[in-house]
């Protein structure tokens, strides 16, 4: 198996005949999905999500791919392939589209109609195309075929991408559920089809590689649903991804049959099921859905709210919930339901939102106490017969963390795939396939870009490292006043802190000492401002290290008169 040094330098010219595989993001993480595909100068991008903050990632709203390194070749981007409509490979669509707005995007109608709900909000009318399952579409120099499966939202989409180079398949997110809600079943025949004439190159969705068996089928959830609703007393509020059409059509069938009215809370949740009912991929009775602003009206035993915020997203709906911070109050007796999966890395913030709702009286149902949620994505078993299926000659782990990504390499060896010809990348590696054969050939930029608000990779590692500290240790401003022609002081220190669990009155025992300091360096010359700030961050660190063993921010403010 071959895997990326952390020193690999920038790749060379791509060889006369050869395919290169860029993913941009979605390896070593779950989210921020994309690939860029490269065949005589000419390149093809399947899906563009975001990853979506961490903790340690303070004030930060969408992390987005680099664009970095396909910047000055927006010409040559033949368009955008996107296998199904999750944030996580459509979110970051609007960002690259601002850079170049005529790029096509070819999708699925439901991923299409989800994207170009998303990009009006930016003011940007997409070029589109649509295609459905077994179409085959000539895309530049890449000759595409798609192919159905089956995943936690309809209309998601394999790709098999043609050139002369060989044939690559990515899967996007696929999982073989048998008894899927919406019969559309992943196509094991048209795969079995490809593996005849042969894939070259298979990257293979690797988030449950790790998990054994097989995923169980959506179906499942049904009569779960029904136990929950039959016995809820007051308001059931149902936390889930704002795409996860399947698993709210099962909520609106327990609705139904239990005789509650439904409202849908948020934004996305509200634009997402509105163009999958349009569309036809929800289905919902007459009277069903209401308006939220109708629930006053009726007794809690029939009313459901469904709603954003099953990762504990701070600004989600159930997050502001939970803290008070909501129109709609948690009382005793309401029954809240998250009804998905648990993305690593968002454990801390979903238990503190249970933990909230819980402390207002809530029943929470949750993955950890009953059996809510199903995943997306293929299993062990699952992935062991795809690949007796598809043997590929070459295979490339994507979508997954490090151990996501091993455990999926490990699987494809167990089925045949040659040692050496099992690429682990990270984000960034180019990955060539030359004469049959998949290797790395070097490295590009494909760092984390972050989006704050209106600004879009302003914000980068050495500010969120500043946040940080603000956030564990507080800041400690200093303000002197210096005679610029003899650098006496004229005013000050004034010492203040903020968030440090310092008491202002307490700086009485170190500005002798600070003050000490900037006479000495008066009277050996020093009295250009920056040594100066220089001194005094030096000097009240070490007092307040050596006297609270904190480490706050310390800024420093000299003005010269």
């Amino acid at each position: 198996m071959s895997h990326p040094h952390p020193e690999l330098s920038p790749p060379p010219p791509l060889p006369e005949g050869g395919l290169r595989v860029t993913p941009l993001g979605g390896l070593g993480e779950i989210g921020r999905n994309m690939t860029v595909f490269e065949y005589g100068g000419r390149l093809l991008i399947v899906d563009c999500g975001v990853l979506f903050p961490e903790e340690e990632q303070p004030g930060i709203d969408l992390i987005l791919p680099d664009f970095s390194s396909i910047r000055d070749r927006l010409d040559d981007i033949e368009g955008i392939v996107l296998t199904h409509g999750h944030e996580d490979h459509i979110g970051g669509v609007p960002f690259l589209l601002r850079e170049k707005p005529d790029i096509p995007l070819i999708g699925s109608k439901l991923t299409l109609a989800l994207i170009e709900a998303k990009l009006q909000e930016h003011r940007i009318r997409p070029y589109t195309l649509e295609v459905v399952e077994g179409h085959r579409e000539r895309i530049g120099p890449f000759d595409c075929e798609f192919v159905a499966v089956n995943h936690s939202i309809p209309d998601a989409l394999a790709v098999a991408i043609r050139t002369p180079a060989g044939m690559v398949v990515h899967t996007g997110d696929f999982k073989m559920d048998q008894l899927p809600l919406d019969s559309r079943l992943t196509d094991l025949h048209a795969f079995a089809r490809l593996s005849e004439e042969g894939i070259d190159l298979l990257l293979s969705d690797s988030t449950n590689a790790e998990v054994p068996g097989f995923v169980p089928p959506e179906r499942e959830i049904s009569n779960v649903l029904r136990q929950v609703f039959a016995g809820a007393r007051k308001r059931i509020i149902v936390a889930s991804f704002a795409s996860h059409v399947h698993r709210i059509q099962q909520i609106l069938d327990a609705a139904h049959e239990y005789g509650r009215r439904v409202a849908f809370v948020g934004r996305s949740m509200v634009r997402n099921m509105g163009i999958a009912r349009d569309l036809g991929y929800l289905k919902v009775p007459p009277g069903l859905v209401v308006d939220v602003k109708t629930l006053d009206d009726l007794p809690d035993s029939e009313v459901v709210l469904v709603c954003t915020g099953s990762q504990g997203e701070p600004m989600a709906a159930l997050s502001r919930m939970a803290n008070r911070d909501h129109q709609i109050r948690i009382v005793q007796g309401d029954t809240v339901i998250l009804a998905s999966s648990l993305i690593p890395g968002n454990e801390n913030a979903v238990y503190r939102v249970i933990n909230g709702l819980t402390r207002w009286g809530a029943n929470v149902i949750h993955k950890g106490n009953a059996k809510v949620h199903v995943s997306g994505h293929a299993s062990a078993g699952e992935l062991l017969y795809f690949y007796n299926i598809c043997r590929p000659k070459n295979l490339m782990p994507v979508h997954g963390e490090w151990r996501h990504l091993r455990a999926n390499a490990e699987l494809g060896a167990l089925t045949g795939v040659p040692h050496d010809r099992i690429v682990i990348a990270e984000d960034g590696v180019a990955v060539d396939l030359v004469e049959g054969k998949a290797k790395i050939s070097g490295k590009v930029q494909a760092g984390y870009v972050y989006v704050d608000g209106l600004s879009v990779g302003d914000v980068g590692e050495p500010a969120l490292k500043d946040r940080k500290i603000l956030g564990d240790e507080g800041i400690i401003s200093v303000f002197v006043v210096m005679d610029s022609s003899t650098g006496k002081i004229t005013g000050g220190p004034h010492i203040q802190a903020r968030g440090s669990g310092i008491e202002d009155s307490a700086f009485g025992d170190v500005i002798p000492r600070v003050t000490e300091v900037l006479e000495r360096s008066a009277q050996d010359g020093v009295v250009e401002p920056h040594q100066l700030q220089q001194l005094i961050r030096r000097t009240l660190g070490k007092w307040v290290s050596d006297t609270y063993r904190r480490r706050p921010m310390i800024l420093p403010v000299v003005v010269e008169v």
